[in-house]
């Protein structure tokens, strides 16, 4: 049961008062005691050290403005808004802290007022704290100087956050270390946290526009030109991610370093055949953007004799009748890039037989030019390799000539009276032929590839692009 002693006060043996005498120790309680002061009970004589007892409660812009108490120090929470402290009114030896609760004061700050006409520094205004982790203790110290900084942190110091951890796209794939968010419609790639060491912010990406598609119906016996791909751009500095337009990884394309916000996604839509009559060309795939890269939608192939259009692979130009001149292809890498985003597309013809019309360009090669009795094929795309979206790679691209990668960005065959040229590697679409060709249907770029779509032969309509992608990838552990 516990037992109260009430006294005045202590005395020495053999009663001299021991709270007055000088070198006397007093020893309150024994080892692994605690001793308190009840709620409410205040001490004197003990002095303090230079010390505030912290609130260990955050302040946030809802309680501003705060009054601030000396012997108290306050974690201030400014995420959502600048916060007020007013200081208390001064007497010498006073002490207030405060702390940068979410190290967001560099974005919004907080001001310290002194009381009424109290200096802070010896300057009878307020003061900003505007630096990001800071903490500050202000001690009271005369009327000529007010209030005076005693120590002051603005270290960040802070638990590192080793890597990246984002959300977002349609398929989230991994691949050792490696985490690739794969994009094949709009959204957002939402970053929470940004890593500690910035170079681990860096994004791989490759992102790929909507393909051209083919012309609208041109004439009897005349050759509409192959869609272009659209374009492609890449950039990975990881081993085994390597693609010749990242220059085997030594890409001078833009670098993207994310930071805790979200990213609107793009992906551009194929382009659609020309609704008619009149008839026109093939229609332009649409951008893909990721940041501050945009890759640009592939030009629509020439209708009859005239010029493909440009885009990030170029149109192939199309095959007109006799006596008409012969449609060039359309450039690629517009607006340009570096490294090349697309390829320009093939020469058509013109007169008979060289009603045969170019393919489109591919990311990988320029679309093939007529020969006279056979329209040009669609330029072969450009590849990554299969790490880059991990063991689900198949479901991604198509095969091409060299192993264990997937292509994009085909352009697709020309189309005319003879002869439908063949789709490049990367989702371009088969050019259709005439009535004195063998049977030959044009087809549509492949879907989410940025492959071009056919071109057409007499009096049928082309097809449209392919779709485009998206992929960021990054080290997650």
């Amino acid at each position: 049961m516990a037992s109260t002693i009430k006294v005045d006060n202590v005395q020495n043996q053999p009663g001299t008062n021991i709270i007055n005498k000088c070198g006397t120790t007093i020893t309150l309680g024994a080892s692994s005691d605690t001793v308190a002061l009840a709620a409410g009970a205040s001490q004197t004589g003990f002095g303090r050290t230079g010390t505030v007892d912290w609130v260990t409660t955050p302040k946030v812009t809802g309680d501003s403005p705060i009054t601030g108490v000396t012997g108290k120090g306050y974690f201030l929470n400014t995420t959502a808004g600048t916060i007020t402290v007013n200081l208390p009114a001064g007497a010498a030896g006073s002490i207030v802290s405060m702390a940068d609760y979410a190290a967001t004061w560099q974005t919004n700050n907080v001001t310290v007022a002194p009381n009424g006409a109290e200096k802070i520094g010896g300057i009878a205004e307020n003061a900003t704290l505007n630096t990001q982790g800071q903490s500050v203790t202000f001690v009271y110290v005369d009327s000529t100087q007010g209030w005076l900084n005693t120590m002051d942190s603005t270290s960040n110091v802070r638990g590192a956050i080793p890597y990246p951890v984002a959300t977002g796209g349609n398929a989230i794939v991994t691949c050792g270390n490696f985490k690739t968010h794969i994009f094949t419609g709009p959204g957002a790639f939402c970053v929470s946290s940004a890593a500690t060491c910035a170079s681990r912010n860096v994004m791989d990406y490759m992102v790929i526009a909507g393909g051209g598609s083919g012309p609208g119906q041109p004439g009897a016996g005349d050759g509409g030109g192959g869609g272009a791909a659209g374009g492609f751009r890449i950039f990975s500095t990881a081993p085994g991610c390597n693609s010749p337009l990242n220059n085997n990884g030594a890409s001078p394309n833009t670098e993207v370093t994310v930071t805790s916000s979200p990213y609107p996604i793009t992906v551009g839509g194929a382009g659609t055949v020309p609704a008619g009559p009149p008839w026109g060309p093939g229609g332009c795939g649409n951008n893909s953007i990721f940041s501050t890269v945009t890759s640009a939608g592939g030009g629509g192939g020439g209708k009859s004799a005239a010029a493909g259009i440009a885009g990030g692979s170029g149109g192939g130009g199309g095959g007109g009748s006799p006596g008409t001149p012969a449609g060039p292809g359309g450039a690629g890498n517009t607006p340009p890039v570096s490294p090349s985003q697309g390829n320009a597309g093939g020469q058509g013809g013109g007169g008979s037989p060289n009603s045969q019309s170019g393919g489109g360009g591919g990311a990988g090669a320029a679309g093939g030019n007529n020969t006279g009795p056979a329209s040009g094929d669609g330029g072969a795309g450009s590849y990554i390799a299969d790490p880059f979206v991990g063991p689900t790679a198949p479901s991604y691209g198509t095969p091409g000539p060299v192993g264990s990668t997937r292509y994009f960005s085909g352009g697709a065959g020309g189309a005319g009276r003879f002869d439908g040229g063949a789709g490049g590697a990367g989702g371009g679409g088969q050019g259709s032929s005439g009535s004195s060709g063998p049977p030959q249907v044009s087809s549509a770029g492949t879907i989410n590839t940025g492959g071009g779509g056919g071109g057409n032969a007499d009096n049928s309509v082309g097809s449209a692009g392919g779709s485009g992608i998206v992929m960021i990838r990054y080290r997650y552990q």
